[in-house]
């Protein structure tokens, strides 16, 4: 198993390939169809404004809710139409569940960025959340970007340089 700590470096990424099990540590932003699509609007500007920082990051497809967080299927069009620019903007690993379409991950090789899945373990994930705060677009209230620091989520990269455990070949 391969441990993880957020911000990733490029070589990290580089070195992931699909079905290594990783550990994932440090502080990822949550959010799902609601808020996406409005971070992806945001500029580098309003971004560093708000104290959003992608680069580096992990955006896990998923509310937060007093039950926990547990991911949302990724290939919502919100949620995958957002994965290629916030790649662009420094993402590095997009968690949720699904399987995602052969245009985003050629988008995610295109930017070095990859795809993990996590099972459906809500409870799991509560005792590994340290803490929660919101981020930005409150109105949205469970749905709202937040920021959880999180200690070693189990994952598994579905999606890098190019190659899917969606694959059918």
């Amino acid at each position: 198993m391969k441990k993880l700590f957020l911000p990733v470096k490029e070589e990290e990424i580089n070195q992931l390939k699909v079905g290594d099990k990783v550990l994932i540590s440090g502080k990822i932003l949550c959010g799902r169809d609601a808020v996406l699509p409005k971070l992806v609007a945001m500029s580098q500007e309003e971004l560093k404004k708000s104290n959003i920082e992608l680069e580096g990051g992990l955006i896990f497809h998923t509310a937060v809710s007093v039950a926990g967080i547990g991911p949302t299927s990724s290939n919502k069009y919100e949620i995958e139409s957002s994965i290629p620019n916030l790649s662009e903007k420094g993402v590095k690993i997009h968690l949720g569940k699904g399987e995602l379409g052969k245009e985003t991950i050629k988008e995610l090789e295109k930017n070095n960025s990859i795809y993990a899945v996590i099972p459906p373990v809500t409870a799991l994930l509560k005792t590994k959340t340290i803490s929660q705060r919101v981020l930005a677009f409150e109105e949205e209230g469970m749905e709202a970007l937040y920021e959880v620091e999180v200690d070693s989520i189990p994952a598994i990269v579905a999606a890098a340089h190019g190659k899917s455990v969606y694959d059918k070949e």
